[in-house]
């Protein structure tokens, strides 16, 4: 489990792509103190398992399904990367519960500066936005974040100089496509709420008649 609450920006040393295997290489400092092989460290958002480590860095495998369904695909040498590790038992918890299963991704529409803060608008499908509440908390390439607004294609954040200065967004550009990971609360909610109302026939219509 991850907080959002990002410790450093990796670099991608490497990139390979195999038949049946792929695996990224990441330079890394600060969450390499006390790295064992598998560890899981959140790479812009995604829950990856380390499976070899040096002092400089780390190496994951990645699962060709995940390079397809998330941005990791467009990694390559050089590309910076949001990086946290998973979180201690006796830790803070500064964001929110961020699982690092990320549920897809979204594409920077629009990104405007408003006096010292920064508003980004990401533009996502129907499945992705259903979970997004105004004020509600989401994951942005593994940034524990705020919505300040949600429209009928896209929502909005507002980035403060802080948060620009120590993750990758302020690298970020319009067209740029973005992990994305909602809220796990609403998502548990609505399946335990499905099941109740298919164990007891429970129908909108059932409902209204008794006055809820």
């Amino acid at each position: 489990m991850f907080t959002g609450i990002i410790e450093e920006i990796g670099k991608i040393q490497t990139v390979r792509k195999g038949a049946a295997s792929s695996s990224i290489s990441v330079q890394a400092k600060k969450v390499m103190q006390d790295v064992h092989i598998g560890d899981s460290i959140a790479v812009n958002g995604v829950c990856l398992t380390v499976t070899a480590f040096s002092q400089g860095g780390f190496t994951a495998d990645v699962m060709h399904e995940t390079f397809n369904r998330s941005s990791l695909g467009s990694l390559q040498t050089g590309s910076p990367v949001n990086l946290e590790r998973a979180m201690p038992s006796n830790g803070r918890f500064g964001g929110h519960i961020v699982s690092g299963h990320i549920d897809g991704t979204g594409t920077v529409s629009a990104i405007q500066k408003d006096d010292n803060a920064v508003w980004y608008t990401i533009k996502t499908a129907p499945g992705i936005l259903r979970y997004i509440v105004e004020k509600g908390s989401v994951a942005i390439d593994g940034i524990s974040l705020t919505v300040a607004a949600v429209e009928r294609d896209c929502f909005r954040v507002s980035i403060i100089p802080h948060t620009a200065s120590i993750t990758t967004l302020s690298n970020r550009r319009v067209g740029d496509t973005v992990n994305l990971e909602n809220d796990c609360i609403g998502k548990y909610v609505e399946r335990l709420m499905g099941i109740q109302q298919s164990k007891h026939n429970i129908t909108t219509d059932f409902l209204t008649k008794y006055g809820f």
